[in-house]
């Protein structure tokens, strides 16, 4: 692996690396195979412990206990409470009870680096198409030091599923795509990939991944290698796990002839045995990887997105308002992370702290602690964010689903207002129940998640109703009375659904029970289209009409606003289920 190159004058000040500081007792770094550290003088500690406590919880599947985290990074518990209330802060967190939990929000970070890398909103589709040409699980993965890391996951839904996540590491010597990024090592990159083999024969730095029942010896991986480079593809044949069988080839830029990603078919030898996946499904592979090279080929140069603003006097003023809690440090050191992003992929110190608002001397400090975490990579008085920076938090956030992600929001929702709240989607001519919040009053609403109602006499299906071209909106015939004040007639009802498009919600006053009245809004994805719609449910004695729309709809529109955000974040590079 080449010398890392140091920060020079636009970057920092040169050679940072000396002057090793004393290493503290976080669990937050990756130990090299002889056990030395070289931590630079300079990181900063709250930031290298923030992060230490953002793997952790990546590690454990999203939630942890501060106890539970006390232990997992060896910090002291007041330690743990500071760095967690500082996370809640900016979103990142969120505290529930004795749970810390991680929170879609923090899925900007690996956003930033995948919108700087470019490739998965430039080849996802052409991953989802072969995916649905082959009926078979098509991922794109990039090099992480000795390991892959996913990008993109198109899977395919059966009982006998592939389970790995965006942003999930395996081990280079255990995948299809790792003996291909292995064939661009250098030597120094095989040295540390045996020290990392010799350290850890189990596999534990892997977590993603079973830990292997007969490791292989080092010249398989090698023979495999060797094999790929002679023959341009490379073959997994249950090295994960049993039945597990995958072909990759590369993906390589056109500007420099090296390897972008790798496009990668996953199966189970239910389904084809390694040989098929050569003889069949390599060659439709391979056809689709000179597609994607054509389309980066072809691709103009990126338009700078908008660079954040403001963050460094956000950080300023909760500092002074939670004092102590509030870790500043960590707080700035994570914005650095969100400079970075479509036409911004490599910056200078001077364009970094400009865009996050940060005193020079603060950006550079943290960009040295990213560079010693492996999350950054400095080259030629620019920085760029690595692969790495996916293990804050995206695997198991990449998997989280609309109803989890409205829940929380639904809850405080339901507290504020005293009124039972749910969330719905449509499903033909019905809306299905999705998530639900009760309240505990002695008459309530008593509905469960998976109820199907028909959704013309409903606020919830009205407002998808109506966010649908009259013409492909599934409605029965006829329109059946459910109570005397059901609306029946189609042509009060077509009136009813212009209205309700118009104003952003939909008011239900008994129409599907009587005594029942329900006020809805639509939840809408990061295109505009209405996925699903938030409703608060009540008996008609508690608030009128005209109460619901003043004293509850205000809540229940800013409730679907930050169920909104927290959609359009998770739903960037990753599919999020509605249901």
């Amino acid at each position: 692996m080449p010398a890392k190159p140091t920060m020079d004058a636009d970057a920092a000040s040169p050679d940072v690396r000396a002057a090793p500081s004393a290493v503290p007792a976080d669990g937050s770094f990756d130990v090299p195979a002889d056990g030395s550290f070289d931590v630079p003088a300079e990181a900063v500690a709250p930031l290298i412990r923030g992060v230490a406590v953002l793997r952790r919880l990546t590690e454990a599947g999203g939630t942890l206990s501060p106890s539970a985290l006390e232990r997992a990074t060896g910090l002291a518990r007041s330690t743990v409470d500071r760095i967690t209330a500082t996370l809640a802060r900016m979103g990142y967190v969120r505290l529930d009870g004795r749970d810390v939990i991680l929170t879609p929000r923090l899925m900007e970070l690996g956003n930033a680096y995948l919108s700087a890398l470019r490739l998965p909103a430039l080849l996802d589709a052409r991953a989802d198409a072969l995916a649905d040409e082959l009926d078979e699980s098509v991922s794109l993965a990039v090099a992480d030091r000795d390991g892959i890391r996913f990008i993109h996951q198109a899977t395919r839904r059966r009982a006998m599923s592939l389970s790995f996540r965006i942003g999930d590491l395996l081990p280079a010597e255990r995948t299809a795509p790792g003996a291909l990024f292995a064939t661009e090592w250098t030597q120094n990159d095989w040295r540390d990939w045996r020290q990392r083999r010799a350290a850890d024969p189990e596999g534990t730095l892997f977590p993603a991944v079973p830990h292997p029942q007969h490791p292989s010896p080092d010249e398989d991986f090698e023979r495999r290698v060797t094999e790929s480079a002679t023959s341009g593809w490379a073959l997994d044949d249950q090295l994960i796990e049993p039945g597990l069988v995958a072909v990759s080839v590369p993906v390589r830029d056109p500007r420099t002839g090296r390897i972008a990603c790798a496009a990668n078919v996953v199966s189970h030898t239910s389904r084809h045995t390694a040989a098929d996946l050569r003889d069949t499904l390599l060659p439709r592979l391979r056809a689709a990887v000179r597609v994607m090279e054509d389309d980066l080929r072809e691709v103009p140069p990126p338009q700078p997105s908008a660079a954040p603003s403001g963050l460094a006097t956000w950080t300023g003023a909760s500092k002074q308002e939670l004092g102590r809690e509030f870790v500043e440090s960590l707080a700035r050191g994570l914005t650095v992370l969100t400079a970075f992003g479509e036409g911004r992929a490599a910056l200078t110190l001077t364009e970094v702290a400009k865009a996050t608002g940060l005193a020079r001397a603060t950006a550079r400090r943290a960009l040295i602690t990213y560079e010693h975490l492996g999350l950054v990579r400095a080259q030629d008085r620019t920085f760029a964010l690595t692969p790495r920076v996916l293990s804050l938090g995206f695997p198991p956030l990449s998997r989280t689903s609309l109803p989890e992600i409205a829940a929380p929001h639904m809850a405080e929702l339901a507290q504020r207002v005293h009124e039972s709240t749910s969330l719905a989607v449509l499903s033909g001519n019905e809306i299905q129940y999705t998530a639900r919040v009760a309240t505990s009053r002695i008459m309530s609403v008593n509905i469960t998640v998976g109820t199907r109602l028909p959704a013309y006499a409903t606020s919830m299906g009205r407002v998808l109703l109506s966010d649908l071209p009259p013409s492909d909106r599934p409605l029965p015939s006829p329109l059946r009375p459910l109570t005397p004040r059901t609306l029946t007639d189609p042509e009060t009802l077509t009136r009813v659904l212009a209205e309700v498009r118009s104003q952003g919600h939909a008011l239900v006053d008994e129409e599907l029970e009587e005594g029942l009245r329900s006020i809805a809004v639509p939840v809408r994805d990061r295109t505009g289209r209405a996925v699903a719609a938030l409703n608060v449910a009540m008996h008609a004695a508690r608030h009128t009409p005209e109460e619901c729309e003043r004293d509850i709809l205000p809540h229940l529109r800013a409730t679907a606003t930050r169920i909104e955000q927290d959609l359009h974040m998770a739903g960037r590079f990753t599919r999020v289920p509605t249901s």
